[in-house]
C-alpha cells in the first residue's frame, strides 16, 4: 500500500455563504487577501515537504476560480517540490487536459519536472470538472474524447526521441514536435487517469494506468473498480495489481476521540462549503443527456452529497476520522468491499486545521496505520480479495455501530 497525503490549498476565510452565490467561477476575487493567501500557500508546502521527511506521497491538483483550491497552475507547484524535496514520489492528479489548448506544452512541462526531481514525477491526467469550462473559455462538449487525445500526443511526445514528428488529429494539430528535456523515467513517468464510473474505467484498463477514484463511497466504489478489473482482464488475459487502482477519501486522525471529532469537522467544510449554482455544475454537453436531465431535476450528477453529517459522510466511506485503530479499522472495511486497492489517497488540510494537528495526524497514519495496511495487502491474493468482494451485498453504507466511534453513533 502506498500512502499520498493530499491537500487542495483551500482559502476557507470567506464571508458567510448567504452574501454569495457560487464559490466557484464568479466569486469575486476581492474575497481573496493576497497577504493570507501567500501565508497559506508556504504553510501548505511546508506540509508537503514534512510528507518527504515522514514517508508520505506527495499529492496536488487543478482547480481554477475557486476558493477550494488556489491551485491555478499546478506544474507550477509541482516545480517548486521538485526541488524542495528530495526522497518521496511527486503526484500531480492533475493536468485538465481538455481544457489545455497545447498538449505538447503539458508534455513540456511533466519532463522537466520529472528530470529535476530526478525521476519522481507520478503524472495524471483529468477531463476537469463542468463548472471550470468557462474559465477555461472552452466548449464542454466531448470532453472525454479531447483527454485521450491529448493523452496519445503527450505519451508520443514523451517516447519518440529520433526527431521531429507531425500529429494530426480531430482536436489537436502539432507540427515539428520535438520536446526538450525528454523524461527521466523511461519510458514515461507513470500515468493516473481518473475515474467516475465503470464505462469511463475501460480505456484506463486498457492502457495499463493507474486508475484513481475521488469520494465514490460505498455507493459506487465497485461499480467502478469492477469495471477496471472487468477490461483489465480482458485486454490483458489477467488480473490487475492492486497498485493499478487507488482511492481518495478525508482522513483525520486523532490520539483520542474528541480529537478526531474535532479535526474531523475541520476537513468538512471542504465538502460543506461546495456551493455552486447549475449553470456552472450542469454546462450544456458536459454530462450525457440522462444525467444532464438526472442534474436538472435535482438528482445530483456526482453522487457525493455536499450537506450530510460527518456521521453520514463516515457511513458513505467518504471520511475515515478516529484513533489510528478505529481508522485501520474503517479503511480495512471499504478495502475489502472495494476489492482492494494499492494507492490510499488522504486529504488531510482544508485550511482550518493547524500544522500541528495536520502534521499529527500524518505522522499517526504512517505510525501506526500504514504499517498495518501494508500487511493486509502483502497477504491477501488479490483474486481471491476480489471474488470475496463481489459475493459480498451490496450496500449504501456501513453500519457505523461497527466503527467503535462514539462521536458517529
Amino acid at each position: 500500500m502506498k500512502s499520498w497525503w493530499f491537500t487542495e490549498d483551500c482559502y476557507p476565510h470567506l464571508p458567510d455563504e448567504s452574501t454569495y452565490r457560487s464559490i466557484r467561477v464568479d466569486l469575486p476575487n476581492q474575497n481573496c487577501d493576497p497577504e493570507i493567501a501567500s501565508d497559506l500557500y508556504n504553510r501548505y508546502l511546508d506540509l508537503w515537504c514534512a510528507c518527504d521527511e515522514i514517508g508520505l506521497g506527495i499529492m496536488l491538483n487543478e482547480h481554477h476560480q475557486t476558493a477550494t483550491c488556489m491551485v491555478p497552475a499546478a506544474p507550477i507547484m509541482l516545480g517548486i517540490l521538485a526541488r524542495q524535496t528530495k526522497n518521496e514520489r511527486l503526484l500531480i492528479l492533475g493536468n485538465p487536459l481538455p481544457n489545455r489548448n497545447q498538449p505538447v506544452r503539458v508534455a513540456e512541462e511533466m519532463a522537466l519536472v520529472d528530470v529535476i526531481s530526478k525521476g519522481r514525477v507520478e503524472c495524471g491526467f483529468v477531463r476537469s470538472v463542468p463548472y471550470e469550462a468557462a474559465a477555461a473559455n472552452i466548449l464542454p462538449y466531448r470532453g472525454s474524447d479531447r483527454m485521450w487525445e491529448a493523452h496519445d500526443l503527450i505519451l508520443k511526445a514523451w517516447t519518440t526521441h529520433d526527431g521531429p514528428f507531425n500529429f494530426e488529429g480531430e482536436w489537436y494539430h502539432h507540427r515539428q514536435v520535438n520536446i526538450w528535456p525528454r523524461p527521466y523515467q523511461q519510458p514515461h513517468p507513470p500515468v493516473w487517469i481518473t475515474m467516475g464510473s465503470g464505462a469511463s474505467a475501460r480505456p484506463v484498463a486498457q492502457h495499463k494506468h493507474i486508475g484513481a477514484v475521488f469520494l465514490a463511497g460505498y455507493p459506487r466504489i465497485r461499480s467502478v473498480f469492477d469495471g477496471y478489473r472487468e477490461s483489465y482482464l480482458e485486454a490483458h488475459g489477467e488480473i490487475p495489481p492492486l497498485d493499478r487502482l487507488a482511492y481518495l477519501g478525508l482522513c483525520y486522525i486523532g490520539e483520542n476521540e474528541r480529537e478526531a471529532e474535532e479535526g474531523a469537522r475541520k476537513l468538512l467544510w471542504y465538502m460543506e462549503s461546495n456551493k455552486v449554482p447549475p449553470e456552472w455544475s450542469n454546462p450544456p454537453g458536459y454530462h450525457p443527456a440522462p444525467v444532464s436531465a438526472a442534474v436538472m431535476r435535482g438528482a445530483g450528477g456526482s453522487g457525493v452529497p455536499t450537506r450530510p453529517t460527518l456521521h453520514e459522510q463516515m457511513a458513505r466511506g467518504n471520511v475515515f476520522a478516529g484513533t489510528p485503530d478505529q481508522v485501520f479499522e474503517q479503511m480495512k472495511a471499504f478495502w475489502e468491499y472495494s476489492g482492494g486497492f494499492g494507492n490510499m489517497l488522504m486529504m488531510g488540510q482544508a485550511g482550518f486545521l493547524s500544522d500541528a494537528d495536520a502534521l499529527k495526524s500524518m505522522k499517526l497514519y504512517k505510525s501506526e496505520v500504514e504499517p498495518r495496511l501494508k500487511e493486509l495487502e502483502a497477504n491477501t491474493d488479490p483474486a481471491e480479495l476480489w471474488e470475496k468482494s463481489k459475493a459480498a451485498p451490496v450496500k449504501e453504507c456501513a453500519d457505523t455501530r461497527h466503527f467503535g466511534v462514539e462521536f458517529v453513533r
